[in-house]
């Protein structure tokens, strides 16, 4: 049997996510958090957009934050100034992908001649709160509307949030379109806590959180008190589901890179 070498255990511990804190007794406390942000995460696909320009079509401030989480800190906010005017008897997966598609599509035909260069990425998303019967819920109306379709939500079975999103990305070959884009539609069931009282309902109501909001209500704010639990993604329900949306950022990038070595290779047999 052959000598095993055994490695001594190193002096020195681990570096530690904790700082130890100096001064006079009683004043300061030890091991304290250190009190930072997050380091931004380290992909190759997001280190060759950092610093060129992306576009959010969106006005909402959430789906901003929600990229920023991801480190896309730096990115242009141009929202679609199209209507949303599809039909609601469609599907709501049909709804939210046109709804979606026709953002992207604006926002990239407006800005693909920019003066400041054509955008290296635009991601558009829409989402839409469905009730258990099928309706595609709206912003609300007025307070008493709101009143009425949260009693709705709370009284009835689980609903769905639905997004899609949308993700266009300029093809640097020569070949029709002239662009890649690549979609997903992501569903989330929620259930609202039967335990919630209508002077729960009015008393968020009044707070307007949810008057901007489809479904009345936002999950990732006070809203959150309405909910029982929920099925899938959170961050769908905010308004952008990040593993899909950083999955069709690859994607797209990813296909311009396949058309790059294929023109190549063409070019080598030719």
């Amino acid at each position: 049997m052959p000598d095993v070498k055994y490695v001594p255990a190193p002096v020195e511990p681990p570096s530690s996510y904790e700082i130890t804190a100096t001064g006079p007794p009683n004043t300061l406390v030890a091991n304290a958090l250190v009190a930072r942000a997050p380091l931004p995460l380290d992909l190759p696909v997001l280190r060759s957009i950092r610093d060129r320009r992306v576009i959010l079509a969106s006005a909402s401030p959430r789906r901003r934050q929600l990229l920023a989480q991801i480190g896309l800190t730096k990115i242009s906010i141009i929202p679609s100034t199209v209507p949303e005017a599809f039909p609601k008897t469609l599907s709501p997966f049909e709804y939210v992908l046109q709804t979606a598609s026709q953002k992207a599509m604006t926002v990239y035909s407006a800005q693909i001649d920019n003066p400041e260069g054509e955008p290296a990425l635009v991601i558009a998303a829409d989402t839409v709160v469905v009730s258990p019967r099928g309706k595609i819920l709206e912003k609300p109306r007025h307070e008493a509307d709101h009143i009425s379709m949260l009693k709705e939500l709370r009284d009835s079975l689980p609903h769905k949030v639905y997004t899609a999103v949308v993700v266009m990305a300029p093809l640097s070959s020569a070949r029709d379109p002239g662009y890649a884009l690549e979609s997903t539609v992501e569903e989330t069931t929620v259930k609202f806590s039967s335990d919630v009282s209508d002077e729960l309902i009015l008393s968020y109501v009044r707070t307007r959180e949810g008057a901007d909001k489809a479904g009345g209500y936002g999950i990732q704010g006070i809203g959150a008190i309405l909910v029982d639990r929920i099925e899938g993604s959170f961050d769908n329900v905010v308004g952008l589901p990040l593993r899909p949306t950083l999955a069709l950022i690859e994607k797209v990038l990813r296909d311009d890179e396949n058309l790059i070595d294929e023109f190549a290779e063409v070019e080598e047999d030719q």
